[in-house]
């Protein structure tokens, strides 16, 4: 869910997120999109621009891992997305 919600954000490669900026960027689209409307986004992008989503969703992986790692964070999160 945190990939797929990060993935539909307004983030950009360019922007070298921090990362309380990415665990924002995730709040804000689940809030605004919710975790099916996420889901959908990222959905659209695979049909519509495969080899754009494959490189945008690795990119937003590394992310989500260093994002909710436990130096990054004052709770602990189960890995992953």
């Amino acid at each position: 869910m945190r990939c797929e919600a990060l993935f539909a954000s307004s983030l950009r490669r360019t922007d070298q997120p921090s990362p309380e900026k990415v665990r924002e960027a995730i709040e804000s689209s689940l809030r605004v999109l919710g975790a099916r409307g996420c889901a959908a986004w990222v959905a659209q992008a695979y049909g519509d621009f495969p080899e754009a989503a494959v490189t945008r969703m690795h990119w937003v992986q590394n992310l989500v891992a260093g994002a909710f790692t436990a130096e990054n964070t004052n709770y602990w999160e189960p890995p992953g997305c």
